[in-house]
């Protein structure tokens, strides 16, 4: 009763238009209110929620992101790739995919990648002669690659909700990741050939190139360096985002020299902003979640999803269809302490891996990402191209294809999101 009290409450807030961080805790409080348990819960949950050592990483990423854009960084890199790929037809969606592929071994979000990347790409797309609609799409399906490849603050979050190892979980996505990057060129290339979409003329120069892969450098082993670290022990989760800002702030100041106090603090700014609302729904939604538990919703959970069947393929695409439905209307850190409590338990006793379940959960949410009426990348792309939503939408539809491809590759062979930690922490 509890469970659909809450529920309720919670569709109903919803749709009176408040934010989703506002409704979870809003139906929790009210729930929790009505059963005549102690008010001091509220406080209790969301504190207990927030006192872990992995989400300390979340800020730290927020706010490396935001240094390594305040720096330069992002500038450099995407001139190195572009002198390399750039000469090939749709180059420019080719470096796209490459410089988030890159970039997402320091950001660990898909839009702080947009914020970092996602003008100086849609800006030299067109100044090339690429379509509006190519180069957001482009823009929004490339940065999915963030949130998969590690360092991930999705994955951090599902790991901490699913009581899952958080070093495992990260080693999982880097795969997955590249399979993800490898499917995307394969769509520029098909667009790139129906639509005549225009490559770079510049002759190659070996020199010109030496000079730029040199200045870039720094910023191409900052990736290496951090995933080496996390790979070898060196580092954990929380420990790789303290050296990800430390770097940024060594090559902003010190090397690129670019990194001014002003944009020190701006980037403090944006994260404490960033942070706040991330933290919010962190709160609120665990808040919520525990309501579900105390009313043995998991239970009730995995013996409805196990009674459906016990193969694990079935229930990976039950688990699927289900978060693609609510990757459109729910916010995805919000959706993973929702619903990883609930579908964890089921999956491991129909044998499916954690690891693989937890990359599965995030790239099928980041999938939400491009699509209507929640997905937030549409909206800051919308924003950062001075287009209208629809025209977003229109140009983020032909790179579905490729991402629900690599989402099915993910799904129906174990071994790309398992091999690599357990390769490494036999």
């Amino acid at each position: 009763m509890m469970s659909l009290s809450v529920l309720v409450i919670f569709v109903v807030t919803m749709m009176l238009g408040l934010p989703i961080a506002v409704s979870m805790g809003l139906s929790a409080g009210v729930v929790i209110w009505l059963a005549d348990m102690p008010l001091s819960v509220l406080a209790q949950r969301t504190i207990n929620a927030l006192d872990s050592v992995p989400l300390l990483a979340v800020p730290m990423f927020i706010f490396a992101a935001a240094l390594f854009s305040a720096s330069g960084i992002t500038r450099h890199l995407f001139a190195v790739i572009q002198m390399l790929v750039g000469r090939i037809r749709g180059g420019m969606g080719h470096v796209t995919v490459l410089a988030n592929l890159i970039f997402s071994g320091i950001s660990g979000a898909a839009l702080a990648d947009i914020g970092a990347l996602g003008g100086t790409q849609i800006k030299q797309m067109r100044d090339r002669g690429y379509s509006d609609e190519f180069a957001t799409g482009i823009t929004m399906a490339a940065a999915t690659i963030g949130p998969i490849f590690p360092p991930s603050i999705p994955l951090i979050i599902f790991a901490a909700a699913a009581e899952v190892s958080a070093v495992k979980l990260l080693l999982a996505g880097a795969v997955p990741a590249i399979v993800l990057a490898i499917f995307l060129m394969a769509q520029v290339s098909v667009m790139a050939r129906r639509q005549n979409l225009p490559a770079d003329t510049t002759p190659f120069d070996w020199g010109a190139f030496g000079k730029c892969f040199i200045v870039a450098l720094p910023a191409l082993i900052a990736p290496v360096i951090l995933v080496g670290g996390l790979v070898s022990g060196w580092f954990g989760p929380t420990e790789v985002a303290g050296v990800t800002v430390v770097y940024g702030l060594l090559l902003g100041s010190l090397v690129y020299r670019e990194l001014t106090w002003a944009g020190v603090v701006e980037a403090a700014r944006e994260t404490v902003r960033s942070t706040a609302s991330v933290l919010f729904i962190v709160g609120s939604a665990a808040l919520f979640a525990w309501v579900l538990t105390i009313d043995q919703v998991p239970m009730k959970a995995s013996e409805f999803l196990l009674g459906m069947s016990q193969s694990p393929y079935v229930l990976l695409l039950l688990v699927n269809v289900l978060l693609l439905v609510v990757g459109m209307v729910m916010e995805s850190i919000a959706a993973i302490l929702i619903l990883a409590p609930i579908l964890t338990p089921a999956l491991m006793e129909a044998g499916v891996d954690p690891v693989q379940l937890g990359v599965v959960v995030v790239l099928n949410l980041m999938i939400g990402l491009l699509t209507p009426p929640v997905g937030m990348s549409l909206y800051m792309v919308s924003s950062i191209s001075r287009l209208p939503l629809q025209r977003v939408v229109a140009g983020a539809i032909p790179f579905l294809v490729p991402l629900v491809l690599a989402l099915g590759v993910v799904t129906f062979v174990p071994a790309v999101s398992t091999w690599l930690p357990n390769l490494i922490m036999k």
